[in-house]
C-alpha cells in the first residue's frame, strides 16, 4: 500500500514585525484550522513547524511558529509551503473535494473526448473556478458548478465538463461609444 501524498495546507509569507512572527496563508476552509493539525512539514518532510498561536489579519494569518524567534529567522522561511498527512484531514462530504484530488484529472466532454486536464481550482470570491489546460492553447476558466461539472469521478480519474453556452459578461459591447 502506497502512502498518500501530503496535502499543502498553508504557505509562509513575509516576516511580520521583529519578533519572528510570519504572515501565514492558510488553504483550509477554516483559516485557524492550521493550529489544530499539529506540526506542519515541508513537502519533503525534512523540516517541521508548529503554529503556537495565530490571529486573523485581512486575508491571511499572523502566526508565531515554534523555534522562529527573530525577524531574520522568519525571513529565511518565507515562501515555504507547509503540508500535513492526508489522514489528519476530515473526510469530505458528498460533492466536496480537496483541490489536490482534482488537480491532474482528465477533463472530458459529455461524449468522453478528452479536452484537457484539471490544472487548478481557484476562488476569487464569487465561487469556485475550475481551470482546464487543453493540449494546446490557453487554459479555460469555468465555474465549478454542477451544471458545468456534472461528474467528478476520482476513481476513474476524470471530470466531465459541459461547456456553458454563454458566460455572463461575455456579450459584445455596443459599437456606439
Amino acid at each position: 500500500m502506497t502512502k498518500a501524498a501530503p496535502i499543502c495546507v498553508a504557505r509562509i509569507g513575509a516576516a511580520h514585525g521583529v519578533r519572528g512572527e510570519v504572515r501565514l496563508w492558510p488553504f483550509t476552509e477554516d483559516p485557524m484550522a492550521v493550529i489544530d493539525y499539529g506540526p506542519l512539514s515541508t513537502k519533503d518532510g525534512t523540516r517541521q513547524f508548529e503554529v503556537v498561536r495565530a490571529r486573523i489579519a485581512k486575508d491571511h494569518l499572523v502566526a508565531v511558529l515554534k523555534g522562529i524567534a527573530t525577524r531574520e529567522d522568519a525571513e529565511r522561511i518565507n515562501g515555504l509551503e507547509l503540508y500535513i498527512d492526508r489522514g489528519k484531514l476530515p473526510e469530505t462530504d458528498e460533492g466536496e473535494y480537496y483541490h489536490t484530488d482534482l488537480i491532474g484529472l482528465r477533463a472530458l466532454d459529455p461524449a468522453g473526448t478528452e479536452i484537457g486536464k484539471v490544472f487548478a481550482i481557484h476562488n476569487f470570491g464569487a465561487g469556485d473556478i475550475i481551470e482546464i489546460a487543453p493540449p494546446q492553447g490557453s487554459t479555460l476558466l469555468l465555474p465549478f458548478t454542477d451544471a458545468v461539472v456534472p461528474t467528478v469521478d476520482l476513481t476513474g480519474g476524470h471530470v466531465v465538463i459541459v461547456m456553458p453556452q454563454e458566460i455572463e459578461g461575455d456579450s459584445p459591447r455596443d459599437a456606439d461609444i
